[in-house]
């Protein structure tokens, strides 16, 4: 592949099918130049928990049958990184992280994996994560640890900056070239974090615009999955892809009348005129990080944005709807595991845990927790606090800033404010800002009502192409 000075360096999907189409390189010789960044550099950064066997074998059939076609869809052939809590109908388990799940071999494609390949993407390979998504332990367990992945590390600074959580793996993958593209899951922050930390753009979705079926759940209120991507383009291009209605998951009939093609809101004067509310109260990192925040609100100012310093509402509550759900949501998924599964309950794998202590070295303290509650749906405690929850966070909180002061979306630094938007169900996107001075990325977040994704597209893409933050890391 030196011949014709291919580079996956960088690409994003656009240039790689115009390589494609003009027959400078084949997915199959793509595909094994990903593997090949991997083997060579991943041994340090353990952010790919399994690459595909069968990935060669699928890019060589999507070479053939591109011959026969005329057109081409955008991730055709296009080589992709998703996050090990998402089932696949392959021969990659899907672990959630936990060596209790590590024979766990879904039965059927997750519904947003059907609809990756679908549109002709490779699935390379499954990234490491934080064990069950985060929610596992309080105990000072790192992000980006799994008792069967290890510990994620950042591209930046391996073992020095933080890599975020939980979709720590996608992050660092996608940061350090291992694929074009990455799909992470949220609950609160876990796409948000770990992109602003690597240096990407992440989308987390309004829910209901994508599908959960198939997804090692953690709360379905909050629930969902995302493009974790180098460009604006490229993420607008993916959630294009995996999001619509599943039958399967009745919460996407509310995204029946939603657009699914956001390349039409790529344009580059995307903030002039933009109302943007911003409150500084959540604004409490280190000199250096609050740096890069001033600079890039004064350059929004200067792409025509109006900033205007706000008070979001906020009462502290100690709700119990995550560990509710959770026992609720993850008894229903394990109750249909395979026999080769060892666990087929939350009890049991508090039990199997018990026994693994050397790799499960964290402690379990929040499975504990979710174990005593009765995670019946129709408890009224758990209905109480659900809707306690949107009142605080939507209803009382982000809603009436956004309508007192008729504002476009709401600007955090990093991911800083992710809580409120995740319990409202609201959409969010960062998209770098830059490096502090010991390298470390930092992002910005802009985040508005349900099913604002275009607008916020458009804001994130000014931003972007008028700055160019994306740095790439210097691997070694």
């Amino acid at each position: 592949m030196e011949q014709n000075q291919f580079t996956v360096e960088e690409a994003t999907i656009h240039s790689i099918q115009t390589s494609l189409n003009a027959g400078e390189i084949t997915s199959l010789e793509l595909t094994k130049l990903y593997i090949e960044r991997i083997q060579k550099y991943d041994p340090v950064l353990h952010s790919i928990r399994e690459i595909n066997p069968d990935a060669l074998t699928i890019a060589a059939e999507l070479d053939e049958k591109r011959k026969e076609l005329d057109e081409v869809g955008p991730l055709y052939g296009i080589p992709v990184i998703i996050k090990d809590n998402i089932d696949t109908n392959d021969k990659m388990a899907t672990t959630a992280g936990s060596i209790a799940l590590a024979n766990n071999y879904a039965k059927e494609d997750a519904f947003i994996v059907k609809k990756l390949r679908d549109a002709g993407a490779i699935i390379l390979g499954k990234a490491n994560l934080s064990e069950f998504a985060n929610f596992i332990t309080d105990l000072d367990m790192p992000n980006g640890y799994s008792s069967l992945g290890g510990q994620v590390k950042n591209p930046y600074g391996p073992g020095v900056h933080e890599i975020g959580g939980s979709s720590s793996g996608t992050g660092a993958s996608i940061a350090a070239n291992f694929a074009v593209v990455g799909i992470g899951t949220e609950t609160s922050g876990s796409i948000l974090s770990p992109a602003s930390n690597n240096c990407l753009v992440g989308i987390k979705p309004t829910l209901g615009l994508v599908s959960r079926s198939g997804i090692i759940p953690l709360a379905h209120s909050q629930d969902t999955a995302g493009p974790m991507t180098r460009t604006v383009t490229d993420a607008a291009i993916l959630l294009g892809v995996i999001a619509g209605v599943d039958e399967s998951d009745e919460v996407t009939k509310t995204s029946a009348e939603q657009l699914t093609d956001f390349t039409a809101f790529l344009k580059k004067e995307g903030l002039k005129g933009k109302k943007i509310g911003l409150d500084r109260s959540f604004l409490h990192d280190e000199e250096d990080e609050v740096a890069v925040f001033e600079k890039a609100v004064e350059k929004l100012e200067e792409l025509g944005a109006i900033l205007i310093d706000i008070e979001i509402p906020q009462k502290e509550f100690d709700s119990i709807v995550l560990y509710h759900e959770f026992k609720h949501d993850i008894n229903q998924y394990l109750s249909k595991m395979s026999k080769d599964v060892p666990v087929h309950s939350l009890r049991e794998v508090i039990e199997f845990n018990k026994a693994h202590t050397d790799v499960v070295k964290y402690g379990q303290t929040i499975l504990e927790r979710c174990e005593t509650l009765n995670g019946d749906l129709n408890d009224p405690v758990y209905q109480e606090h659900r809707a306690t929850d949107i009142r605080l966070s939507a209803t009382e909180g982000i809603d009436v800033v956004m309508k007192e002061h008729e504002l476009d979306a709401l600007l955090f630094a990093k991911y800083l404010g992710c809580e409120m938007p995740a319990k409202a169900g609201y959409p969010s996107i960062t998209v770098p800002a830059g490096l502090t001075k010991s390298g470390k990325p930092i992002g910005i977040t802009f985040t508005g009502l349900a099913y604002s994704e275009p607008k916020l597209i458009e804001m994130a893409y000014g931003y972007e192409q008028a700055t160019k933050k994306r740095v790439p890391p210097v691997l070694k």
